[in-house]
C-alpha cells in the first residue's frame, strides 16, 4: 500500500525557530543562520508550488548525470581522496541503484577489474591500487562488487585471505584495527562484521567478545562512541547498532536510552538530523540515524505501527534543500555537491520511504526510490542475491 504525503504548513514550520532564551552562544548563532537558509527554501517552494505540487520532484536525470560522470571523470580536486576511491565506487553504484539506473556490462566490468586491482595479495582492499588494505575501503569494495552483482565480481573476493587480513586486525578484547597497526574504533567492528557476514567467513571465533566491547561504546547519552568514553555520534551509533544486530546481541544494549538520544536529534524547523547534541543538520545523517531508527522499530517487542521518527519532515528536508540544482546531494543548503553526500541522503531517503509493506512517498509517486537494507545499506534485492552466492560455499565451515 503506498501513502501520499504533503508537506508542512509554512505557518507552523516559522513557529520551529530555535530559541536560545537570550543567551547567544557560536552553536546558538549557527544554528538560527542554517535555520534561516533552510526557511527560505521552504518558503520560496511554498511561494512558488502550484495547487497539485505536494513537493518537489527527485531529479534523477540530473543526480544520473552527475555519478555517472563520476565513475568515469574526476577532477584534479579530487586528488585528496586517493585514498578513497573504492569508496567512489561504492557511494556512486549505490546511488544508481537506488534511482534504477541500469549500469551497463562495459562500465560493470571496468568498475570490476579496478576493484580487483585495490584487493592485496594478503587480503583486504586497499582505497586504491597499491595503498594498504584498510576496513573502511574493503567494506566499501565488497559492497560495490555485490552492487555489481556480476559472476566476475563476486569472484574477485579472495574470501580466505579476506578471513586471513581480519584476523591480522582482531583484538583480544573483542574489538579490531581498520589496518594493521593501525586506530581501534567501533566504525572497525562494523566493517568487519559487515564484509565478514556478507561473504560467509563470519565465525564465533572470530566475533569472540566482539558484542562486550560495542556496548562499552554506548554513551550515557544513550548514543554510542567510536570507542568508549567518547561522545555519542550518528555514524558511531549506526556501526554499533548494526553490528549487535549482525551478531544477534542487540538485547545487550540499552535500546530505550539509544531511542531516546535519537529522537531527538531530528531538527524541529529543518526535518532532517544531527549527528551529535548541538550541531548542526547534515544530510548524510538521513541514513547513519534514520536507518537506526528503523533497526531498533524491529527489535521492540511491541513495535507501534509507524515510523519512529518524522519520515515526512526527512524527506521535506532531503527534496527541497538537499538536492543540488545541477544533479547531486549535499549536505545543506550552500554547500558543495559530492558523491558522499548523494549516497547517504539518497539512503535516508529510502529508509523514509519504505516502511514494511507500506510507502509513505511524499510528492509524485514517481519519488519514490528503490528499497535500500538498513543493515548493509545494500539495495534489497541486490544483497539477497549475493548472500546467496556466497551461503552456497562451504569456506565458512573450514576456517
Amino acid at each position: 500500500m503506498t501513502f501520499r504525503l504533503s508537506c508542512r504548513d509554512l505557518e507552523f514550520l516559522k513557529t520551529l525557530r530555535f530559541n536560545d532564551e537570550d543567551l547567544q552562544t557560536l552553536t546558538s548563532t549557527e544554528q538560527k543562520e542554517v535555520e534561516e537558509t533552510v526557511l527560505k527554501k521552504y518558503s520560496t517552494f511554498h511561494a512558488s508550488k502550484k495547487a497539485y505540487d505536494s513537493a518537489p520532484d527527485v531529479n534523477r536525470h540530473k543526480h544520473a548525470l552527475f555519478l555517472t560522470d563520476s565513475l568515469l571523470n574526476l577532477s584534479k580536486g579530487y586528488e585528496a581522496l586517493d585514498a578513497s576511491r573504492t569508496w567512489i565506487c561504492y557511494w556512486v553504484l549505490h546511488s544508481l541503484s537506488l534511482l534504477e539506473v541500469l549500469i551497463g556490462d562495459k562500465v560493470k566490468t571496468a568498475c570490476t577489474q579496478f576493484l580487483a586491482k585495490c584487493q592485496n595479495p594478503t587480503g583486504g582492499f586497499g582505497g586504491g591500487p597499491g595503498q594498504i588494505s584498510h576496513l573502511a575501503p574493503t567494506y566499501a569494495a565488497v559492497n560495490a562488487l555485490i552492487i555489481l552483482g556480476t559472476e566476475e565480481a563476486y569472484k574477485v573476493i579472495n574470501r580466505e585471505k579476506l578471513s586471513d587480513f581480519l584476523w591480522t586486525l582482531k583484538q583480544q578484547n573483542g574489538s579490531f584495527c581498520m589496518h594493521v597497526d593501525g586506530e581501534i574504533d567501533i566504525r572497525g567492528v562494523y566493517c568487519a562484521l559487515a564484509v565478514a557476514s556478507l561473504t560467509n567467513i563470519l565465525s564465533d571465533k572470530l566475533c569472540e567478545n566482539t558484542a562486550g566491547w560495542i556496548i562499552s561504546c554506548q554513551t550515557y547519552e544513550g548514543g554510542f562512541g567510536g570507542c568508549p568514553d567518547m561522545e555519542a555520534h550518528g555514524g558511531y551509533t549506526f556501526c554499533g547498532l548494526a553490528s549487535l544486530i549482525i551478531l544477534g546481541k542487540h538485547h545487550l544494549c540499552d535500546i530505550q536510552s539509544l531511542l531516546r538520544w535519537l529522537v531527538h536529534r531530528q531538527m524541529s524547523l529543518e526535518g532532517g538530523f544531527q549527528g551529535r547534541t548541538n550541531k548542526l543538520v547534515d544530510g548524510c545523517y538521513s541514513f547513519w540515524q534514520g536507518a537506526a531508527f528503523t533497526l531498533i522499530h524491529n527489535l521492540l517487542d511491541n513495535p507501534p505501527q509507524h515510523y519512529l521518527f518524522d519520515n515526512r519532515a526527512l524527506q521535506e528536508y532531503i527534496l527541497i534543500c538537499a538536492q543540488h540544482s545541477n544533479g547531486g546531494l549535499i549536505d545543506k543548503p550552500g554547500k558543495h555537491r559530492d558523491e558522499y553526500h548523494s549516497c547517504y541522503v539518497l539512503s535516508g531517503l529510502s529508509i523514509a520511504q519504505h516502511f514494511n509493506s507500506d510507502y509513505q512517498i511524499l510528492g509524485n509517486s514517481r519519488n519514490e526510490v528503490a528499497c535500500t537494507h538498513p543493515v548493509y545499506n545494500i539495495r534489497v534485492d541486490l544483497l539477497k542475491k549475493g548472500i546467496f552466492h556466497y551461503r552456497a560455499s562451504k569456506l565458512v565451515e573450514e576456517l
